[in-house]
């Protein structure tokens, strides 16, 4: 809670509270151009957002793991190594001068995923190469007659069954029982008595130690971010974090095949799951928001691209719930940063909903034509993206510069446009990338 009457205020209220908070963000203190960079870069992409015309179009670049190799560092030591990974980001920012920050919170801890055997990513040395990005490792975590013990109690569900699955140092806490055992003083003793199993305990003291990590971690990546905020004037906008409930299904629980075969198998589970996953992603996106003091919640969409199912499907599986996500956070104030993976040219329609506000979420697009992105979300919706991240190794500084160009003229000539490469970026050229800065400078209006 941001004030004490925060429950009693409408959501445009608390939204200009958030603003506010994160445009002036609380014992920072700046060097004099710093802090006139930090303020413009909140400025203009606050006035992208809300529709308006900014001084000059935001580039705000979509990063993987690009800073890390151009500061001369493995992608092993970014998730290892959290000296390297600061010097790495800082020459990223302080040579590219980017509208938002590149965030050290990417690249995750690697000790923690290696301490609790961690089965769901292979990550850099560990089941990749040391200088590929981690890579997700689907694979069927949650069965198909486990619907109903996830719906019925989804915290029992994640502690006893899914995360024994997905980290292998916690297989042990299959034993527990859960802990809405404990209701009345003669069954406190029973319940505990798997507490007391040896590879239960080595679990839980595994788990301790995960935790002294992410301490260590959050501390150094805070260090990191801070600086940067700081002394470049870079400010965050991937504050929270969210999912379409569809995408958590698919992920990293049923895997993308076995979940298909649900929409004909089981299609109401799968809704009841789904519904489930409304208010724990809702409660998630507003809570890591809040706490990294940032009005932006980032949500990327894995499943939902064209191709990957019929229309009629998305407006019946995937469509409803993630705007129940996006309807929920924007009634706490807070902007759904939408990320549409791939193409999205059929899914227009939806995004245009005349139940979501307009000025309240921003959409960065992949491939999708961004000529139908403006003419669906103009005065709707702010929306970036879709410089192609191949011409960022396989293009010229030239063809950058024609690109962007074009995008300008088409598209960004009035406000609600952000700069902004398509799909995350993790190989370049660095002059390339430096031309979109310098075109999106060149051509803003």
């Amino acid at each position: 809670m941001l004030t004490e009457n925060w429950t009693s205020l409408t959501p445009d209220e608390k939204l200009e509270i958030r603003f506010d908070k994160w445009m002036n963000p609380e014992g920072v203190k700046f060097p004099p151009e710093a802090e006139k960079a930090f303020k413009e870069r909140t400025r203009i992409i606050k006035d992208a957002v809300q529709l308006k015309k900014p001084s000059r179009i935001p580039v705000c670049p979509m990063m993987g793991f690009y800073p890390i190799f151009y500061g001369g560092v493995t992608a092993e030591d970014a998730m290892y190594d959290y000296e390297k990974l600061g010097q790495a980001l800082k020459k990223y920012h302080q040579d590219f001068q980017p509208d938002c920050l590149a965030s050290s919170f990417l690249y995750g801890p690697g000790k923690i995923f290696e301490l609790l055997d961690y089965k769901l990513y292979k990550w850099p040395g560990h089941g990749t190469n040391i200088n590929t990005p981690y890579q997700c490792w689907e694979d069927e975590y949650m069965k198909a007659d486990e619907y109903d013990l996830m719906i019925n109690d989804p915290s029992n569900y994640w502690m006893k069954v899914y995360l024994p699955r997905i980290f292998g140092a916690l297989e042990p806490w299959k034993n527990m029982a859960p802990f809405t055992d404990l209701v009345e003083l003669p069954f406190v003793g029973a319940s505990l008595i798997p507490v007391g199993i040896p590879d239960v305990q080595e679990a839980f003291k595994k788990y301790l130690e995960a935790g002294q990590l992410a301490m260590e971690w959050i501390q150094a990546i805070g260090a990191i971010d801070g600086e940067t905020l700081s002394t470049v004037g870079t400010p965050l906008i991937l504050g929270g974090f969210s999912k379409a409930p569809f995408d958590t299904l698919g992920d990293t629980m049923r895997g993308t095949q076995p979940l298909m075969l649900d929409l004909f198998r089981r299609p109401e589970k799968v809704k009841e799951a789904m519904e489930t996953l409304i208010p724990l992603h809702i409660e998630m996106g507003v809570r890591t928001a809040t706490a990294n003091n940032c009005p932006f919640v980032f949500m990327p969409l894995h499943k939902g691209a064209d191709g990957f199912m019929s229309n009629k499907q998305y407006a019946e599986f995937y469509w409803p719930q993630l705007k129940a996500v996006i309807l929920g956070l924007i009634d706490e104030g807070l902007v759904p940063l939408v990320f549409a993976e791939g193409g999205y040219n059929q899914r227009l329609e939806f995004l245009a909903d005349p139940d979501i506000p307009e000025g309240k979420t921003l959409w960065f697009f992949d491939t999708t034509d961004m000529e139908k992105v403006k003419e669906t979300l103009h005065g709707k919706s702010c929306f970036a993206g879709n410089v192609p991240v191949s011409l960022f190794k396989a293009g010229t500084p030239e063809q950058i510069d024609d690109y962007v160009k074009n995008l300008i003229e088409k598209v960004g000539q009035d406000g609600g446009f952000i700069l902004s490469n398509g799909a995350v970026l993790d190989d370049a050229h660095a002059e390339n990338l430096k031309a979109m800065f310098e075109a999106g400078k060149k051509y803003s209006p």
